[in-house]
């Protein structure tokens, strides 16, 4: 047996500071528990000191996982990592994860403290997080940028104080593989105690290198692997989950790693991700791409015909897809549809699974197939649309090449109705026009996308939508055959998003 790899998901942590990828307590639980059936060692949940909402959402999560350790951010700070415990105690596996910038420009300019004051803060505060959990890893932010003699100092000073994982990170996809796997050889030469502990990497995407960094990090000794599902993440993003278990399972031959990922379940946890968030992958995306598995050209349809190993180095079941897709339609009962409900990956109680059925119900009545994309966008949708503020009751558009759009919309506001009515030159710049209206709110629409989910001219118009207000964006989806309501549905859903941030602080 080879080497065994822990694989740290960071996507509800560090993937939720991608900009519009904000995500409340249902969402983040939901996407918890995918991450527990994919297999992932670790979750980091939150960083619970940022907001009481953040707090919370670590609690709940920390409450409901049994298989993987539940980690949470701390800052080197006695408050951070007193409230990063009474989030996290209630896990089965719980985990404090405490960080402390090192390199000279973050620790002159950001930390505005002298090398020995960062060192004795980190010691400190290790030690006060070990003296409430029994698991602690410690990480040297902007670790790439730093000096290996201090990082092997001060990774000594936090394992003596208790840290079992010690962190280092490319927190700017910076470095390169080969000058990585050197840096942490460096490293280890000069620490006493580092080859005692198990040894962590976070590398970004900034260069393009976030996967090919993790990678020569195993090489040199790293045997936990910090990723996000889709590569999600700040700035250009994290390295790939997907990408690097790929790597590992395809080719063994080469690396001969061991590790706890379900890959059949890789597909449903990127699927879920990019319905929660509203932010899809490219279609060349690696692994999980809409054309990863796709074959155009006659050359390679020939050669996968004849062969499939041709061209394709991993079957698309490996990772989850199914290629004989199931069909559902007006005729399939209760029962049909609650299997393939529970196949998709989701946990929903009677209540749940009729309301589904009810809306499954109303779209076959509208569609000839349904698909999977479809059931999986119904289920996220009603999931994220419980206890909503605001929902649509109604609306009407008046359109025309030859007129000026006229749209009315109207909505229920704490079960009030609110009606708002506009002008505009289109449909839907109408329809948010007539939205605005309802709200006393200073809102400026950033970005606006419409794309079908599933196939044929009856498909669901998948609607995006992302909204700044009080400097930061938020995301909303909709989903309809009618691509104005999909539309209208999605600005709805950003607004109550923004409702829901508010309220958890």
């Amino acid at each position: 047996m080879g080497k065994r790899i822990s694989f740290f998901d960071t996507t509800l942590r560090d993937g939720e500071q991608s900009p519009g990828c904000s995500m409340n307590k249902r969402e983040k639980l939901l996407l918890a528990k995918q991450l527990e059936r994919l297999g992932v060692d670790v979750i980091e949940a939150g960083f619970a000191a940022a907001s009481p909402g953040d707090f919370e959402s670590v609690q709940i999560i920390a409450n409901e996982i049994k298989d993987s350790t539940v980690a949470v951010l701390a800052r080197t700070v006695k408050g951070d990592i007193e409230k990063a415990w009474e989030a996290v105690k209630g896990a089965a596996k719980p985990r404090i994860h405490t960080f402390i910038a090192t390199s000279d420009i973050h620790m002159k300019y950001k930390l505005k403290m002298e090398a020995e004051e960062v060192i004795n803060k980190a010691e400190e505060m290790v030690k006060y997080a070990a003296s409430l959990c029994p698991e602690v890893e410690f990480s040297a932010e902007d670790a790439t940028r730093s000096s290996t003699d201090f990082l092997a100092k001060i990774f000594d000073k936090v394992i003596m104080a208790g840290a079992k994982i010690i962190n280092i990170p490319d927190t700017v996809g910076y470095t390169t593989p080969k000058e990585f796997y050197d840096f942490i050889m460096e490293i280890r030469s000069k620490s006493k105690y580092l080859d005692t502990v198990q040894i962590s990497v976070h590398c970004h995407n900034d260069l393009g290198l976030g996967v090919a960094n993790t990678i020569a990090a195993a090489e040199a000794g790293a045997t936990q692997f910090e990723c996000t599902i889709n590569g999600i993440g700040e700035r250009a993003g994290n390295a790939a989950l997907e990408e690097l278990v790929m790597i590992m399972n395809v080719r063994r031959d080469i690396y001969g790693y061991e590790f706890n990922i379900d890959t059949k379940e890789i597909m449903n946890t990127s699927n879920l991700l990019t319905s929660i968030t509203g932010i899809g992958v490219q279609p060349n995306k690696a692994i999980v791409g809409a054309n990863a598995f796709a074959h155009e050209s006659g050359i390679h349809q020939h050669g996968v015909l004849s062969n499939r190993e041709t061209y394709e180095i991993m079957t698309p079941e490996s990772i989850g897809l199914n290629e004989n897709k199931m069909i559902l339609g007006k005729h399939s009962g209760r029962h049909a549809f609650k299997d393939r409900v529970q196949s998709l990956g989701f946990e929903l109680n009677e209540e749940e699974i009729e309301n589904a059925f009810t809306e499954f119900k109303l779209l076959a009545d509208q569609k000839k197939q349904i698909f999977d994309n479809d059931i999986e966008a119904i289920i996220t949708k009603k999931i994220s649309d419980k206890d909503n503020r605001y929902r649509l009751n109604r609306f009407v558009i008046n359109s025309g090449n030859t007129i000026t759009t006229t749209a009315s919309v109207v909505l229920n506001i704490d079960e009030k109705d609110i009606e708002g009515i506009s002008f505009a030159g289109g449909p839907v710049d109408a329809a948010f026009r007539a939205i605005e209206q309802c709200f006393d709110m200073d809102i400026v629409l950033e970005d606006y996308s419409l794309q079908s989910i599933t196939e044929g001219a009856d498909a669901l118009g998948y609607a995006t939508v992302k909204l700044r207000y009080d400097g930061e964006i938020y995301s909303g989806r909709g989903i309809s055959i009618n691509v104005v309501e999909a539309s209208i549905n999605a600005y709805i859903d950003a607004i109550n998003k923004i409702d829901i941030i508010r309220k958890e602080g």
